[in-house]
């Protein structure tokens, strides 16, 4: 009682001391403008708070293209003075003193980021700063002025949602329902269809999902991984999710991660998974002690595209061999025609073990987004698995391949050394087998 007291008079508070504020005569983006100065400006955290709070309010009534302005403005009035930058720099460079480095790093600091820690104190301050940089997010690729404001913002939400926040939480059916809607909508990998497909996630036995939250965002959570407890693998994520298995709950030997989503758009580049993964295998390994493998079943998304991609070398055509394969993967009907089946599996295995690999992108990891994730949290690929996915979007993405990577607990922190100091891909052997058959698949 008495905390919900002193809540309401700190938000009446704030409320009378915005209403005392100016009235805009400029239109909103003039009056959000006047009022990111007024924050810089101010010293007072109770009149700090009402302005953030105000702005908060304000830049959500703003159309697309004013908020579009507003952060055009704090790219170009909000950023370090060049001048002033350079001369401490010069300062420095004849001092070499502690004060003189001091005053560089406080001068070539924007004002924004000051801005931004003002702003997180708002009331919902942090919610709305990420989902400002949402927005920001979708006009930096086309506007290369705005990229500034989202590396200061990125910058500071790395320090805001470092581990040392972050709760980790069991989503269950007990879970209460704004958060399980939440879990639907974010869903990224596998859709949840419906809240009975939702229950046959979250409430059997075998049936795990953890997801972490942040303390400023209690209700909101930024990323969850579905775990199945299996008797041994999973070839299948349409086994896993049938609606007529049956649930193991007699000492399952694997714990198979078969769907990780990213919940906050705002957070993108700002990395959580690594941290649940390992999180989540050390929680489950203490519940249930007998799980001896702890595995992904995850897909593999650019597969398909790098196999239609023209080649530069070859004037811009494909093998006519490579031709002869995505005519038979176009023809809807493979899946269903057995002797095709066994014709792509024979030729499509090979070359994705290649693709996963041997395929790097100009910085020398792999060009594939999943593989990157798991290999740079220490997992080794273990195995791929035919049709693993038969839904529209898996044949699309990569003919229904999917990929098993093994977190194997002794050999995580060695494997991340190796391929984060040399690019080393651990591979099972049945994997490398793979690779040295795509030799005699000439398809490119």
């Amino acid at each position: 009682m008495q905390v919900s007291f002193f809540r309401e008079l700190l938000e009446t508070i704030f409320e009378r001391s915005r209403a005392r504020g100016p009235a805009s005569r400029r239109g909103p983006h003039g009056d959000l403008a006047d009022l990111a100065r007024q924050l810089l400006s101010r010293r007072g955290e109770l009149s700090g708070v009402a302005i953030a709070q105000q702005i908060v309010a304000t830049f959500d009534r703003l159309a697309a293209p004013e908020r579009a302005e507003f952060f055009h403005m704090l790219a170009t009035e909000f950023g370090p003075d060049v001048e002033e930058v350079r001369m401490a720099a010069n300062m420095f460079l004849e001092n070499g003193d502690a004060a003189a480095l001091a005053r560089l790093a406080r001068l070539a600091e924007a004002p924004r980021r000051e801005f931004f820690r003002r702003l997180n104190l708002a009331p919902g301050g942090t919610a709305a700063i990420v989902a400002m940089r949402a927005e920001l997010l979708a006009l930096v690729a086309d506007d290369p002025v705005l990229r500034p404001v989202d590396e200061d913002l990125a910058y500071l939400l790395h320090s805001w949602f470092n581990r040392g926040f972050l709760v980790l939480r069991r989503i269950d059916w007990s879970t209460p329902a704004n958060i399980l809607e939440k879990i639907i909508q974010y869903e990224a990998v596998h859709e949840i269809h419906d809240w009975d497909d939702l229950k046959r996630r979250l409430d059997p036995v075998d049936r795990r999902c953890f997801a972490f939250f942040h303390p400023a965002l209690a209700e909101e959570p930024l990323i969850f991984v579905e775990v199945a407890l299996t008797d041994g693998g999973a070839p299948s994520v349409q086994a896993l999710l049938s609606e007529e298995r049956s649930a193991h709950a007699d000492q399952p030997t694997s714990a198979v991660f078969y769907s990780i989503s990213n919940c906050q758009a705002g957070l993108t580049g700002i990395s959580f998974g690594n941290f649940l993964i390992k999180q989540v295998v050390a929680d489950l390994a203490r519940e249930q002690p007998q799980l001896k493998r702890f595995i992904t079943l995850s897909p593999l998304p650019g597969f398909m595209a790098w196999l239609r991609r023209p080649i530069e070398a070859d004037n811009g055509s494909r093998a006519p061999e490579t031709d002869k394969l995505l005519t038979l993967i176009d023809d809807p009907g493979w899946i269903d025609d057995a002797a095709a089946r066994d014709s792509l599996s024979d030729a499509l295995m090979p070359l994705a073990a290649r693709y996963l690999l041997q395929e790097k992108r100009q910085n020398g990891q792999p060009v594939d987004p999943v593989a990157r994730f798991h290999l740079g949290n220490g997992a080794r690929i273990e195995k791929l698995n035919w049709l693993g996915d038969t839904s529209p979007r898996g044949l699309a993405q990569s003919a229904g391949i999917m990929v098993n990577y093994l977190y194997e607990p002794k050999d995580i922190e060695a494997q991340h050394e190796d391929y984060a100091e040399r690019g080393t891909i651990a591979a099972a052997p049945a994997v490398k087998k793979l690779l040295r058959q795509s030799a005699n698949v000439n398809a490119q």
